[in-house]
């Protein structure tokens, strides 16, 4: 019998938060460093994330890609995120991988984010988004709150921040909705 336990994975990365964020988007935890194509959240190629906020605040699912160089266009990225006052974190701080990828079916968290501690930072900070269905058990857990249903907003509280969580699709290529339907469904949050 194999009783080999996975090795615990830290969070390669802080919060990005700029200066009066209003939003903060929540994935549960990064793929292996060998999928990245920038050190930053979403880094994945094939990940939509990106591409989907270029249809949304762009009208360019390319926007946010240097094509140049094959990857994401990291000072674009921040430059977006600053002005449109979005933070991104992930709900994991530490996991172990119990398969050799990044799905979160195989993802066991270990330490969960610690959203009160960073809403007392960041309280304007109103509107949390999370980008998939583990990501929005964590927060659920914290909130006390049922799963919430894709696309539907919900009011509740963590510790003591009254704010709007919206669960969203996931926007990883292996969730079979097409890339107009994600943007779609995420320009809700906006208001869009």
């Amino acid at each position: 019998m194999n009783n080999h336990q996975p090795t615990v994975e830290r969070h390669p990365w802080p919060p990005y938060i700029p200066e009066g964020a209003r939003y903060l988007f929540l994935g549960t935890f990064p793929p292996k460093a060998e999928r990245w194509s920038m050190p930053f959240f979403y880094p994945n190629k094939i990940n939509d994330f990106w591409r989907v906020m270029g249809v949304i605040f762009m009208g360019d699912r390319d926007a946010l890609w240097d094509s140049e160089a094959k990857c994401f266009d990291l000072e674009a990225i921040k430059s977006f995120l600053d002005r449109e006052k979005i933070a991104l974190w992930d709900t994991a701080m530490a996991v172990r991988r119990l398969k050799d990828n990044a799905s979160d079916k195989f993802l066991e968290i270990v330490e969960p984010i610690d959203l009160n501690a960073l809403l007392d930072a960041h309280p304007g900070i109103s509107t949390v988004v999370t980008t998939g269905e583990k990501a929005t058990g964590v927060i659920a857990d914290q909130a006390g709150i049922e799963v919430p249903a894709i696309g539907v907003p919900v009011e509740c509280r963590i510790g003591a921040h009254d704010v709007t969580l919206w669960r969203m699709p996931s926007t990883s290529r292996a969730y079979p909705l097409a890339l107009e339907k994600k943007a779609e469904a995420y320009r809700k949050v906006f208001g869009r």
